[in-house]
């Protein structure tokens, strides 16, 4: 074992939790940086190595549904799902089963961590004009994101990388991948709903947020853009690196977290592993149980 390689890794998750390292005046991206310096300076990685491990397939594509998703970003859409999402007059837990919906739909075909950004600070004002607690709310959008994200190969960088070193095909993959994205989000629900215990409502000071103006124009040309990328990535035999770039998850927790944060709504590690491990462990035997049966 390489314990300068395994003390590099650790120091890196660390920083990765942290959002920094004591010390450094790094963030989690100066962080993954000086990790992968730290590498090629100690000689465990060669230049050439570390120029191979770039996936510039994959950043291209990453790069290009960004920018995508960008695009309903600024034109109000994401703001405009969750403010109406708010307003609805439903039962907690009902909210809380379409929040799981709309977030974990939005995943699959824009890039999850952008989904997060957007609605994260929305949540935390309309549960609190509402008087409800936002954090089972974010926890959801979290666990819906991750989970969303997973149901294609465009929806996180992880099943991007995978997509296009395997030439995985789009649509079978799809189809393989639903019926283990809904009982995951099922168990989100279930998960979230009985670690309530009935408690949904508690004080939080409305926070004062500057709301983008919705954009019918803008929106259409975004989702008509997002329609030819998912018809292309289905049918069309281009790379689909090519097809991001020309017509234009996962950090998804750590930017729930972080955005309400600045909102004054507080999410421990303790509270997010409450969720986040129970909804994983029985997502991973969940999906390990239909590739059983269908390979």
């Amino acid at each position: 074992m390489d314990w300068l390689v395994l003390g590099v890794f650790l120091a890196l998750y660390l920083g990765m939790f942290l959002g920094g390292l004591p010390g450094l005046a790094l963030d989690r991206t100066g962080v993954g940086v000086l990790g992968a310096i730290a590498l090629v300076a100690f000689g465990r990685v060669t230049p050439e190595m570390a120029w191979e491990a770039v996936g510039g397939a994959t950043l291209a594509l990453l790069a290009g549904l960004m920018v995508l998703s960008a695009q309903l970003h600024l034109a109000g859409f994401y703001g405009r799902v969750t403010e109406d999402l708010a307003r609805l007059a439903l039962s907690p837990p009902t909210l809380l089963a379409l929040l799981l919906a709309v977030a974990a739909g939005l995943s699959a075909f824009l890039v999850n961590d952008t989904v997060c950004l957007a609605m994260a600070p929305l949540l935390v004002e309309g549960c609190a004009r509402r008087g409800l607690d936002p954090q089972p709310f974010l926890l959801g959008l979290a666990c819906a994101a991750n989970t969303g994200s997973a149901a294609t190969l465009m929806g996180n960088p992880q099943n991007m990388l995978i997509g296009q070193q395997l030439k995985v095909a789009f649509l079978p993959y799809l189809g393989l991948a639903i019926p283990v994205i809904l009982g995951s989000l099922a168990l989100c629900w279930l998960v979230l709903v009985l670690q309530q215990r009935g408690a949904w409502r508690t004080h939080t000071p409305i926070p004062s947020l500057g709301h983008r103006s919705f954009t019918r124009y803008q929106t259409g040309k975004g989702f008509a853009v997002l329609a030819g990328v998912v018809l292309a990535f289905s049918f069309a035999p281009w790379p689909r690196e090519v097809v991001a770039v020309t017509l234009v998850g996962s950090i998804a927790n750590i930017i729930v977290v972080e955005q309400a944060a600045r909102l004054g709504v507080v999410i421990t590690p303790r509270q997010h592993l409450r969720v986040g491990l129970p909804v994983g462990a029985l997502s991973l035997l969940l999906a390990y149980g239909w590739i059983c049966l269908n390979f």
